[in-house]
């Protein structure tokens, strides 16, 4: 593994390891999901398609319920309604947000969400559903590789004042190590579009599956249609669960749930 065991954070269970994937446009198709899986599932991701169809209220109401939240929002703007915006995201008790722009909004973001430390605060190192070809094609570079792009993007991000990265699974392992062991860096490591042994990978290019990124060095990942189609949702998130504990125990980096 390059430089020895790969740190992720140890505090963590494998259940809390897993974030669902609200992708929907209404509050009633959400809320009869995270009904259905109960206490099986703690912690949830909302995006701008609900977040813009039902409003704050559904955060506050995941947060009544006692879930974490991840607020996928990709946030970008001007320095001061950055900070006022991430000022009203961390009242809402917001987990996770996403951000999108330059080293002066993660800057902004961090005077915006004070010294209570939340929400963490996650940069794009680049979109899981791109690849190799379409990164020459905005790049316009052919000497460009995509682990190159995704390592500077990480660095300059975490410079900046972000507190981890949303990283595609085949470029976790590669991303912990070379921040680790190059630049004593130990970000929190989320992996979206995240696929069971089987399922179909979507529009997710580069994917794992569970275990495999626990490997890797996630420290959270994101699953969104595999659990949500799902004919029997609980015993999917409780399968994937299992193979996330299954993983850490071999590899010796997490107690047994």
């Amino acid at each position: 593994m390059g430089g020895g065991m790969r740190q992720v954070d140890r505090s963590l269970s494998p259940r809390a390891r897993l974030i669902v994937a609200l992708d929907f446009d209404n509050r009633a198709d959400a809320f009869r999901l995270v009904d259905a899986l109960g206490d099986h599932v703690v912690f949830y991701k909302v995006g701008m398609e609900l977040l813009v169809s039902e409003g704050p209220q559904v955060l506050r109401e995941l947060k009544n319920r006692r879930k974490q939240v991840f607020l996928d929002i990709k946030f970008g703007d001007i320095d001061e309604t950055v900070e006022r915006t991430i000022r009203s995201v961390a009242r809402l008790g917001i987990d996770l947000l996403t951000l999108h722009g330059a080293a002066a909004t993660a800057q902004a973001a961090r005077r915006g969400r004070g010294e209570n430390g939340r929400p963490k605060l996650l940069s794009l190192t680049y979109l899981s559903s791109l690849d190799q070809t379409d990164l020459t094609e905005l790049l316009s570079s052919e000497g460009v590789t995509l682990a190159d792009h995704i390592r500077r993007r990480a660095v300059q991000s975490l410079r900046a004042g972000c507190d981890g990265l949303i990283a595609s699974g085949e470029s976790v392992a590669d991303l912990r190590d070379y921040l680790q062991n190059e630049h004593g860096l130990f970000p929190i490591l989320v992996a979206p579009g995240i696929r069971p042994a089987g399922a179909s990978s979507n529009d997710h290019k580069r994917t794992l599956t569970p275990g495999q990124a626990m490997k890797a060095g996630a420290d959270y990942i994101v699953v969104g249609r595999p659990i949500r189609n799902a004919d029997d949702c609980v015993t999917v998130a409780d399968a994937i669960v299992r193979e996330m504990e299954e993983a850490l125990q071999e590899e010796n980096l997490n107690e047994p749930a």
